[in-house]
């Protein structure tokens, strides 16, 4: 699919936004050493050679991030004049990637686009011994935060979760995060095949024992499409059992100081993530590289759009300036189910205001939702603030198939 002239997108519509919303820019980088059996994301892996792990060749890399900064230069007209207020490098496994390489790629971003001058640049990144090695270059590079996908310090979980570190290797990365940035994420997952409250407990305190700024606990879901999916995971945590899981996981990160903002998210003052708060607000996202994500808003419309999936057939379209495989204008009567699967997740919810802002559309519009949410007691309303209760935050699915529209 060709790029989208900007003349149609600025035509007129039902909707009519008295301004734009921040802008955050997404850059995927699909390639992981080995595709682990949960993940349902656009990872692809590397081929590995007698058991040893595969690196990411240097004229891969290249020709994939000239790829995407043909992506970029094609998709500029629809952001013209908007500042960027974050920039999040996801895959996949970025760290794969040579710093000088990411180095190159931000410095380009630089040159096309008009970054915010506290720009939060964040990169992910996975345990692993020449991974690990590089934090400090990434550093150095222009990257400010870094999300370490750690998943447990059990290294019993960790092969029942295909991943390819240790815990050795997941606390020698955590400790070299700390040292070389002042803001960086640990993620882990919760109600693993096995796992006990004492064996959660030991990754929490293993965990915070770093202080980390920042700190993202996922429970473990069997996704469509993956290998967990065709092979289900025996020995899983009760229902109940994840619950106490989940109250172990509050209790114990407030002891830490960590706020717990989102869902899934905690952080210290001043650390959350500005780029996921973005996604969260319903602010606006151009997501380059195969199979990125974008939403981005105009005066009349709000559109979502996909790249290409496979790497290869993505490097291909860039040159053709075709990387869209789709791009759909979001139906003005699903704007405020769209607005609320992000919203709502937020535990200090929405404004009203926000609302009208970032949809366009009236609040009178969603006033029999809201007022169905508080008698159920998932939403508690004060003054134009909206916020899930704690029961709502529970059951958050339910809260927000209040907003769908038959």
């Amino acid at each position: 699919m060709k790029p989208i002239e900007l003349g149609h997108l600025s035509r007129p519509g039902l909707l009519q936004l008295q301004a734009l919303p921040p802008l955050s820019l997404y850059i995927h980088l699909p390639w992981c050493v080995q595709k682990c059996p949960y993940c349902d994301f656009n990872s692809h892996g590397l081929n590995s050679v007698k058991g040893v792990a595969a690196r990411l060749e240097s004229l891969q890399q290249e020709h994939y991030i000239q790829a995407v900064l043909h992506d970029l230069q094609a998709s500029l007209p629809l952001v013209w004049g908007r500042s960027v207020h974050t920039v999040f490098i996801g895959g996949g496994t970025p760290s794969l990637f040579e710093p000088e390489v990411i180095e190159q790629l931000i410095s380009q971003v630089r040159a096309l686009l008009p970054l915010a001058p506290a720009c939060e640049i964040t990169l992910e990144a996975n345990p692993g011994t020449f991974e690990t090695e590089r934090f400090k270059a990434f550093a150095q590079a222009g990257v400010n935060r870094l999300s370490i996908g750690v998943q447990s310090f059990n290294d019993e979980h960790l092969k029942k979760l295909g991943r390819i570190h240790n815990r050795d290797q997941a606390l020698a990365a955590v400790a070299e995060a700390a040292s070389a940035f002042k803001t960086f994420n640990i993620d882990l997952m919760y109600a693993l095949p096995t796992q006990s409250l004492e064996d959660l407990k030991k990754d929490l305190d293993t965990a915070l024992s770093f202080s980390p700024p920042h700190f993202s606990i996922y429970q473990l879901t069997i996704e469509p499409n993956t290998l967990f999916a065709k092979y289900p995971p025996t020995e899983l945590p009760s229902e109940d059992t994840a619950y106490e899981m989940l109250d172990l996981i509050t209790r114990e990160t407030q002891k830490s100081g960590l706020h717990r903002y989102e869902v899934s998210a905690f952080a210290k003052k001043g650390h959350g993530c500005v780029h996921n708060l973005n996604y969260w607000q319903f602010g606006d996202y151009l997501g380059i590289g195969a199979g990125a994500h974008s939403k981005l808003s105009f005066a009349h419309r709000i559109v979502r759009q996909v790249r290409v999936r496979d790497p290869m057939l993505y490097m291909e379209k860039s040159k053709l300036q075709e990387c869209l495989a789709q791009h759909d204008e979001i139906r003005h009567q699903d704007l405020a189910f769209e607005f609320m699967l992000n919203a709502l997740r937020l535990k200090g919810g929405f404004s009203i205001d926000m609302f009208f802002e970032r949809t366009g559309l009236s609040p009178s519009s969603i006033d029999s939702p809201i007022q169905a949410g508080i008698q159920k007691g998932l939403l508690i309303r004060e003054g134009n603030w909206i916020t899930p209760s704690e029961q709502g935050f529970d059951f958050l699915n339910d809260l927000q198939s209040l907003f769908l529209v038959d």
